[in-house]
């Protein structure tokens, strides 16, 4: 049995929101996650946290209302 090298890594705050806008896409347009997580391009950087490098795209659909309490 080969051993392989251990690395120890961390997910990047900017990674951490990738994953939330993955599962946030995924939510509203009512698809499954698996597919997006899965082509994520991530890369180690200096600090040994990882960077998602084609983080998901979210858009809404229509313009926000926003509440004022004057309604």
């Amino acid at each position: 049995m080969v051993k392989q090298k251990e690395y120890k890594m961390k997910l990047s705050d900017q990674a951490m929101g990738a994953i939330m806008m993955a599962l946030q896409k995924s939510l509203l347009e009512q698809t499954d996650i698996v597919p997006v997580l899965k082509n994520f391009e991530l890369e180690l950087m200096d600090d040994g946290t990882l960077l998602v490098k084609n983080p998901p795209v979210v858009k809404a659909k229509k313009t926000p209302v926003i509440l004022t309490g004057k309604e």
